[in-house]
């Protein structure tokens, strides 16, 4: 581990050691300072990170965070309350990495670096799963990590501000009471002001969220807004002042449900008086709420309106009419997926018209000519229409995945195992979203709610020949399969959920609910039911053995059922891996595998090739 900063620029390496010291080398003077505080012996570092103010630097140790506010300060320990596997101070554990804040940091600086703000997750009560490690020893050992699944004990997390300026002073922030919430979730923190705190509760349901403005100096939380099913977890947008907040949620568009728009609530000094007005609206959604320019009042956007497909970057009057521009629709042609990113205050670096000539430091010349040169797979975009929906496909090889509020299919410029595929093998395959996948209006995508599986299969029967999947796609893809009259004649798992009950809490029940008192939900979405009609077709599972996220008791429980039913498998496992599977050489042997079996799947037989040649003949003789 090694942190560098030379006078105001600061480069930050974090990633974890094992038993060895931590240093800080400073580039101007080469002197070094070491992170371990007195009281950890051989410990891993868990994380390191800079402040927003000098040399400010937190870091990790046993699941408790120590803080110092210059490199050569004595270390001070802000919370001790750090349990290996149980209590997780400023880092999430695996359900919070995974399925609600998708990052391994909990702790949130203020913009001044006067206090932090830091969650404290709870997995006490959290039933723990064993990875079984079966290489390296002679008898396999077992790693053991927190793992709650649906229905069992989840994570209990608290947020706490301490302030670093003076005595150290920790408070909680304290949640409004709402019955509708109970057991919950945070998915979202984020500072608003120096002072002034933005946390999104969620209740375990997932379909009751609350947004509240919490002062950091008391704890006391002020609910800004609530709702049924907002459960975008996005970070809201705050004027300088904090008294103007941007969001988004969901508003109703007519016939084809709800569609997320930017809001704007305008809160007035020194009253509890809000006002809410909507600064977008129409039948297409606003996917990322960009930058606020306080100057010339307007908000900067990225949305679907010119197609679901498609992502553009607009501006807005946050006053008026609200009257929005589209500022890179003139590149359509050329690209029809956009990104944004802007400086923190919304301008440019200099407001002065510079007469000197700028060089050009990279204009990718080499990469386009290197692209322009490959053989690259034609796309083309088909609209389908359903009995009640029109259903967006694009015909190319590609991985299904067709999670929930997912997308599937855009304009987002991509090379990956799919396009090398499709090159060269001169395979179709149909990309589609179906009932279920986001951006077309709530209508289509709480269509699945309480029933996984139900629609799924059918959407992509109306588009897909053959498929290769992972995880929900995987599940997907064992739908397909197993269809009745199903026209799929062979498919590929990769670590596939086959039972809901199996996997995580947050996933499983916001689309399913509680398996319990009722779980007819979980038994419909089941794939044990279907393993009878796996006779007749040729399905390869492959699963590594230690993946973390879908373990293999899915795979052992599937195949159990399968053999049961006599039914027709393959399998293939990769001993010790995880979900990610980072080893380059497994990673190379999975593509052949999959390569290998999808060439023998679709080789004529020879009988069919010879006939074929005896009826060319004949039509020329």
């Amino acid at each position: 581990m090694l942190l560098q900063w030379w006078e105001q620029t600061v480069i930050v390496f974090v990633f974890r050691c094992l038993y060895h010291p931590f240093p800080l080398l400073s580039l101007l003077s080469r002197e070094t300072w070491n992170l371990n505080p007195p009281e950890v012996r051989n410990a891993q570092l868990q994380f390191a990170g800079w402040g927003p103010q000098d040399q400010q630097l937190i870091f990790i140790f046993e699941n408790n965070i120590y803080y110092r506010s210059k490199v050569e300060s004595r270390s001070i320990r802000l919370v001790s309350t750090g349990k290996e596997g149980a209590i997780f101070n400023g880092l999430s554990d695996w359900l919070y990495e995974e399925e609600i804040f998708h990052s391994h940091i909990a702790h949130w600086w203020s913009p001044d670096g006067a206090r932090l703000a830091y969650a404290t997750i709870n997995d006490t009560q959290v039933p723990k799963m064993e990875l079984p490690m079966f290489t390296g020893s002679p008898y396999p050992m077992g790693k053991e990590y927190p793992y709650p699944k649906a229905g069992e004990e989840n994570p209990v997390i608290t947020l706490y501000v301490v302030n670093l300026n003076g005595p150290l002073h920790t408070i909680e922030m304290r949640r409004p009471d709402d019955p509708r919430i109970g057991e919950y979730y945070v998915t979202m923190v984020k500072w608003a002001t120096t002072t002034k705190l933005a946390i999104n509760w969620l209740n375990r349901a997932q379909n009751i969220s609350m947004l509240t403005l919490c002062e950091a100096t008391t704890g006391v939380c002020t609910k800004v807004r609530s709702g049924v099913r907002l459960i975008r977890n996005e970070e809201p947008l705050f004027s300088k002042d904090g008294l103007k907040l941007f969001f988004t949620r969901a508003i109703p568009q007519g016939g084809r449900g709800k569609f997320f728009h930017i809001s704007m609530s305008v809160s007035q000094p020194n009253t509890s008086t809000d006002t809410l007005q909507s600064i977008t609206s129409g039948d297409w959604d606003v996917t990322q709420v960009l930058a606020y320019n306080e100057d010339n009042q307007l908000i900067y956007f990225l949305s679907t309106e010119d197609g679901p497909k498609r992502r553009h970057l607009y501006s807005a009057d946050t006053f008026g009419s609200f009257n929005r521009r589209c500022l890179s629709c003139a590149l359509a042609d050329s690209c029809g997926y956009i990104s944004g990113s802007f400086s923190p205050a919304g301008v440019c670096f200099s407001r002065k018209v510079c007469t000197y000539c700028v060089s050009k430091l990279e204009s990718n010349e080499n990469l386009r000519l290197t692209l322009d040169s490959m053989q690259m797979p034609t796309v083309e975009y088909r609209e389908i229409n359903m009995d009640d929906y029109s259903m967006c496909s694009r015909y190319k090889c590609a991985p299904v995945d067709g999670t929930p509020s997912g997308q599937t299919v855009s304009e987002r410029f991509v090379l990956d195992w799919a396009t090398a595929l499709v090159s060269s093998f001169g395979v179709i395959v149909v990309r589609c979203d179906g009932r279920g996948s986001g951006f077309q209006g709530t209508n289509v995508l709480h269509r699945i709610h309480k029933k996984l599986g139900v629609f799924e299969e059918q959407d992509q029967k109306d588009a897909l020949k053959f498929v290769v999947a992972q995880v929900y796609g995987g599940y997907v893809t064992s739908l397909l399969l197993s269809g009745e009259e199903s026209p799929i004649k062979c498919g590929a798992v990769l670590s596939p959920i086959t039972d809901f009950e199996l996997y995580a809490s947050a996933f499983s029940e916001r689309y399913l609910g509680l398996p319990k008192p009722d779980p007819r939900a979980y038994t419909m979405a089941n794939l044990a039911h279907r393993a009878s009609r796996f006779m007749d077709k040729k399905f390869l599972i492959i699963h590594p053995t230690a993946d973390e996220k879908v373990h293999f008791q899915h795979t052992a429980k599937f195949i159990s059922q399968l053999i049961s039913e006599k039914a027709n498998y393959t399998l293939q496992i990769y001993p010790d891996e995880g979900h990610f599977i980072h080893s380059e050489v497994t990673r190379q042997h999975l593509s052949q595998s999959l390569v290998n079996f999808f060439e023998e799947c679709f080789r004529l037989p020879e009988s069919v090739i010879e006939e074929d040649l005896e009826e060319e003949v004949e039509d020329e003789g």
